[in-house]
């Protein structure tokens, strides 16, 4: 995938989503639980004499519950497109209409035609259209706000829960476009910010797991 037109030194280093954090602190106990058990046991064979092959089926249980764990993780998050593109970031900019300078309160990626997939396991909590935001989605995914704008089409209802990967809308440009792009906004505990950090948030987590998954 590529990513591009983020600095990420604007993203909060504390940015934290609900959603996906207790699964990584479960994944980290459990890692450190085994590990300690593995020392343990070993310590306890080496005294008792007893064979390797006696405790290799206990130790490769626990591996693959280790490896499932770390896999549901890295499928716990997802990006909106198949390819990030940023073709305008958020914060101030010239409004494609006026001319003038203007808050951007959200980012925009290209897009063509592509499904837009939920970031993170959450609920639709908002569909509609209106003049500005064209057709558009609104997720809550635990502290975390996530709204897709000038989709073409909606595929989910208020209500629906939806799981990472989950197709939400078609991409488009309904309401206040000037041509067919996914807009993003981002509210973490009710305060607009750069949804960068959703992509930041994402690729950290993945690149954790792969790690993680080397390791095993």
């Amino acid at each position: 995938m590529i990513i591009s037109g983020i600095s990420l030194s604007l993203i909060p280093a504390m940015a934290q989503f609900n959603t996906v954090s207790s699964a990584s602190d479960h994944y980290r106990e459990e890692s450190v639980q085994a590990a300690t058990k593995d020392k343990e046991t070993a310590s306890d064979n080496t005294g008792s004499g007893k064979g390797v092959s006696e405790n290799t089926g206990k130790s490769g249980a626990r591996g693959d519950v280790q490896r499932q764990m770390v896999v549901e993780r890295y499928l716990s998050v997802s990006y909106p497109l198949p390819r990030i593109k940023v073709t305008s970031p958020y914060g101030y900019r010239k409004d494609p209409f006026t001319g003038k300078r203007k808050f951007h309160g959200g980012i925009d990626l290209q897009a063509h035609g592509d499904k837009v997939l939920a970031m993170m396991a959450g609920t639709v909590v908002k569909v509609g259209q209106d003049k500005t935001s064209g057709k558009y989605v609104t997720l809550q995914h635990g502290n975390c706000m996530i709204s897709y704008c000038h989709l073409s089409k909606i595929l989910v209802a208020r209500g629906t829960a939806v799981r990472p990967r989950d197709a939400v809308g078609i991409t488009g440009s309904t309401g206040r476009s000037t041509g067919e792009h996914l807009h993003i906004t981002c509210r973490l505990n009710g305060k607009s910010v750069d949804p960068a950090i959703l992509f930041e948030h994402v690729r950290r987590v993945q690149q954790e797991c792969v790690s993680a998954l080397a390791e095993l």
